[in-house]
């Protein structure tokens, strides 16, 4: 056992059943509800990794590294947390492999040490004064080798580094309030606001008013519509249907510390995981890009759906995972001010026509001023779609002008260009002629003879339609009224025809226009004013959802701390928005304005914060399962809603189960003047969600 000791890494190759007593001590000072019973279950468990092999004591060395930052000991769960891992332990096979090489060594040292390069707090002292008794030999003779060399000084990193941290590799250890928040949004958009803005919008003489207040139903429909342009209201309110994008691109900045610590677990590189990304970005790009096509000739290269604008923007904000808060921050003004000024410089012209756009005052779509450059169709970021966005199509070709006989005689695909073809008659001025003899003598007296007479041309009417040369018609062809016989076949093309200007077939468009941008269609102006290059602020949303998602996913803090950080960043953001609104930016959602990146920035935190106290902090997970069985498949809900919602609404829920919806719930559950607005998206979303929950039992989800 020594001699395996001595290749473990630390001081845990020293003393490994000391340790484990210390974790089965910190077990029990942590006073939370249920954790005394958690210790029968832990003790057999970490006296089974004692007596594991010298490859496992480096694994298990490497698993209670984090008991180095003194700062992650100060919350009572992480300490269980890490009881958690080592009971782990024994269900998995083979202990050396679940932790990467590089990672076992670079953890490798005499003393344990936190993310900054330091010397370990009150916790780490404590264990080593616990493994320093009975074996101090055998951590002398394991405290360097695998390091690389005794006494070298162990590599610093940076705070906030993936490998300082353990990563959430089960189901059980996702974070619940971002699937259950992920989940409801998708359900929202799913399910259309099941119905609400439809069911509003029945006939003011339908009799379904005289049951309901029709004036309270169109309140609660404007939060399930987007405004005509401006998307503040008294100040602070907001349509929350204009939340659901920010909230969509928010949860993939939260989500991307979790999902690329697994990847860094498994052993994937800087590299690796870069190209994942980038080819998320791609894929995401044109499955947004697919959803705008449908319905069309050609595909249709326009880029304002929701997935476009996250994937155009989607590796550029990985760029900045794990970067410092300060980079971070730092860069969010960058994107923000830039993208302003960019704005702020390119205003329409005086006299501008915003009618042509399809912008009004009257809409609010016009802005005076110094707004003005935030104007509908009328903002750089337009100006930007009309000149680049016709590039993605192939223009129409000019018709071809009707062929002459000339050319149509021609070989093809050589064409001949003439000028506008007329027919003509040519006529021979008759003179007496001169008999040979004559000229012989008119040659011998020194005169010469006049030369012929040039041909005559004289116009003609022009051909009836549908004339071919050498068909009906062809005068050419008449026969001699003298003799009724048919004049001679035509002679081939002259030579002075044949030296006319010849210009080889117009060539196709290249081969990638041909396979890729062969839309004809011209392009036209989005009618709602969203353009393509609202990814570039949308990044900023992006990047609040990475901040974030790495407060959540620190150790350093507790859970209530953390909630009080989420609370305080969201109140920032909002008030800064509302501030930005009032003097150099209005809040408009269709162009993604800056404004707009902090003021719903602050309501999608909030919102965050309110799913994390709910299911992360209070013991309400149970109630956040219908929306997690949404949230962990919410790429599949968001491409079965655009897709296939017609064909489900009126193929199943109509034609199977019409019977059963009017049985329970009345013969005009499915009337469209009464309540069918309400009960048919919210069965179609029933639908969805029953295949969802046997995907979820299967464990079959879908990734990009």
């Amino acid at each position: 056992m020594a001699e395996a000791a001595g290749n473990a890494p630390g001081v845990f190759a020293a003393s490994l059943p000391a340790a484990g007593l210390e974790l089965i001590r910190l077990a029990k000072s942590a006073r939370i509800a249920g954790s005394r019973g958690l210790l029968p279950a832990c003790r057999p468990r970490v006296d089974a990794a004692w007596k594991l092999d010298a490859s496992m004591c480096g694994s298990l060395g490497f698993l209670l590294c984090p008991l180095n930052e003194g700062a992650a000991m100060r919350t009572r769960m992480d300490r269980l947390r890490v009881v958690k891992y080592v009971l782990s332990l024994e269900d998995q096979p083979g202990g050396a492999d679940l932790f990467e090489a590089p990672r076992v060594a670079a953890s490798a040292g005499g003393v344990l040490q936190n993310s900054a390069g330091k010397s370990g707090g009150a916790v780490s002292r404590r264990i080593e004064g616990l493994s320093s008794g009975s074996s101090g030999a055998a951590s002398a003779e394991g405290s360097g080798g695998v390091a690389g060399g005794e006494g070298e000084p162990p590599r610093r990193q940076r705070p906030g580094r993936l490998q300082d941290r353990p990563a959430p590799t089960t189901a059980s250890e996702r974070l619940v309030s971002l699937d259950a928040f992920r989940g409801f949004i998708m359900t929202m958009l799913a399910a259309g606001g099941f119905g609400l803005l439809a069911f509003s919008k029945i006939s003011e003489s339908s009799p379904v008013w005289q049951q309901h207040d029709r004036g309270f139903w169109l309140q609660l429909a404007f939060h399930f519509d987007h405004p005509a342009w401006g998307s503040i209201f008294s100040n602070w309110l907001v349509s929350f249907w204009d939340l659901i994008q920010p909230a969509f691109m928010f949860m993939v900045g939260v989500s991307m510390p979790f999902s690329y610590a697994r990847r860094e677990a498994r052993g994937h590189g800087w590299l690796r995981r870069a190209g994942h990304a980038l080819g998320r970005s791609v894929i995401l790009t044109l499955m947004g890009v697919f959803l705008y096509s449908m319905g069309k000739e050609r595909t249709n290269w326009i880029f304002p759906n929701v997935l476009c604008q996250i994937g155009l923007g989607y590796f550029f904000a990985w760029l900045l995972l794990n970067r410092r808060a300060a980079v971070q921050f730092a860069a969010l003004v960058v994107i923000l001010t830039g993208y302003w000024g960019w704005f702020r410089m390119n205003p329409p012209p005086a006299d501008y026509d915003f009618a042509a756009v399809q912008a009004t005052k009257e809409n609010g779509e016009v802005f005076e001023g110094t707004m003005a450059p935030w104007s509908k169709n009328g903002n750089a970021a337009f100006f930007f779609d009309q000149w680049f966005l016709p590039k993605l199509r192939t223009e129409p070709c000019a018709e071809p002008a009707a062929e002459s006989p000339v050319q149509a005689a021609m070989p093809q695909p050589v064409r001949i260009r003439f000028a506008p073809w007329r027919m003509v008659v040519l006529r021979m001025a008759q003179e007496p002629a001169v008999p040979s003899a004559a000229a012989d003598e008119l040659v011998t007296a020194g005169e010469q003879p006049k030369p012929a007479p040039a041909p005559v041309l004289e116009d003609t009417p022009p051909l009836p339609a549908g004339y071919q040369s050498g068909g009906p018609g062809d005068p050419a062809l008449a026969t001699d009224p003298a003799t009724g016989s048919e004049p001679p076949a035509p002679a081939e093309v002259s030579e002075q025809n044949e030296a006319a200007t010849v210009v080889p077939q117009p060539a196709g468009p290249p081969w990638y226009r041909q396979w890729f941008f062969s839309n004809t269609a011209a392009y036209e102006v989005n009618r709602g004013g969203y353009t393509t290059l609202n990814f570039v602020p949308s990044i900023g949303t992006t990047l609040l959802g990475i901040i974030c998602g790495q407060l959540l996913f620190s150790t350093q803090r507790g859970a209530v701390e953390k909630l009080g950080l989420l609370v305080a960043l969201a109140a920032g953001c909002f008030v800064l928005g509302v501030a930005a609104h009032l003097t150099v930016c209005p809040i408009v959602k269709r162009i993604w304005t800056p404004s707009w990146v902090l003021f719903s920035g602050g309501y999608v935190i909030a919102m965050l914060a309110v799913f994390y106290f709910l299911f992360d902090i209070l013991p309400l997970r149970i109630l956040a399962f219908p929306l997690v069985v949404v949230g962990t498949n919410s790429i599949l809900i968001y491409m079965l809603g655009q897709t296939v919602t017609g064909w489900v609404r009126e193929q199943v829920v109509r034609v199977h189960f019409s019977g059963f919806i009017e049985h329970v719930f009345g013969p005009k559950a499915l009337d469209p003047l009464w309540y069918g607005p309400l009960t048919l998206p919210t069965a179609t979303f029933a639908v969805y969600w029953l295949f969802l929950l046997w995907l979820y039992r299967q464990k079959i989800f879908l990734r990009i």
